[in-house]
């Protein structure tokens, strides 16, 4: 199966594998476009297998990723994903392959993760089968996955500032969120905000709109992430499913 580039040129004709079959994430899945239109311009690279399915990886020099990191000449993997009937089927390390290729003139690859498979995460078995270590820790579960092809190099590492864990909002929930992903303007501009006014819960909503912006997380996360009264209850877009039962337990 052909692995495709999308490219200023081509990707307004092109699926991007995550939300092209979820018509009430049509708003995000354009801003998506509009956001990676933008990206393209700082080295950011989508390619994905072509098939119409969610099979694609996503990665950019750390020089211009929007993940609160430090270091220089490494590539971050942004969002690595293959799902259903292309899984266990070796398109996972093709993809990773294409970021190696892409990264010959760096010193390796990184990829935030965590202490287990999570909605939204690079598979941190993947990773640690592909040769990956762990280079960096932030509370409460997020780790930094680092590939060396310079051994004589060294590792970035996690902005002090996001390691945090809690965000200084402490009043109701409190949402950050990234246009780097097609579905997080419905789930937290609709469902969050229709949770919150149903069960009479403060929200605060924040739309990370640069670089700048999203460097200054006190966590090592943008696409995605809600806080309860400054902590950390999810990553998860559908959270209106379970925020009772997460929010109970603080």
């Amino acid at each position: 199966m052909e692995i495709i580039k999308l490219t200023d040129k081509n990707f307004q004709d092109e699926h991007i594998c995550c939300a092209f079959s979820d018509k009430k994430c049509r708003d995000g899945y354009q801003k998506k476009k509009d956001w990676l239109k933008k990206e393209y311009k700082n080295g950011y690279t989508f390619k994905k297998v072509n098939v119409r399915g969610k099979v694609f990886i996503e990665y950019v020099p750390i020089e211009n990723s929007w993940l609160p990191l430090e270091g220089n000449n490494f590539m971050v993997i942004n969002c690595f994903w293959v799902s259903g009937q292309y899984k266990g089927k070796g398109n996972g390390k093709r993809l990773l392959q294409q970021c190696i290729i892409d990264s010959k003139d760096m010193d390796g690859i990184i990829a935030i993760s965590s202490d287990k498979k999570r909605p939204f995460m690079t598979d941190p078995k993947f990773l640690k089968y592909q040769g990956f270590e762990i280079i960096d820790e932030a509370p409460p579960y997020f780790k930094l996955w680092g590939l060396k092809t310079n051994k004589k190099a060294k590792f970035p590492k996690i902005k002090e500032s996001a390691k945090i864990g809690t965000c200084p909002d402490k009043n109701g929930i409190t949402a950050y969120y990234s246009n780097t992903c097609p579905f997080t303007d419905f789930y937290t501009n609709k469902m969050l905000r229709e949770y919150s006014e149903k069960n009479n819960i403060p929200l605060t909503i924040n739309l990370l709109k640069s670089k700048e912006e999203a460097n200054k997380m006190p966590i090592p996360w943008v696409i995605n992430s809600v806080f309860y009264k400054g902590k950390l209850v999810s990553l998860e877009m559908k959270v209106d499913r379970h925020l009772d039962k997460l929010i109970n337990k603080l």
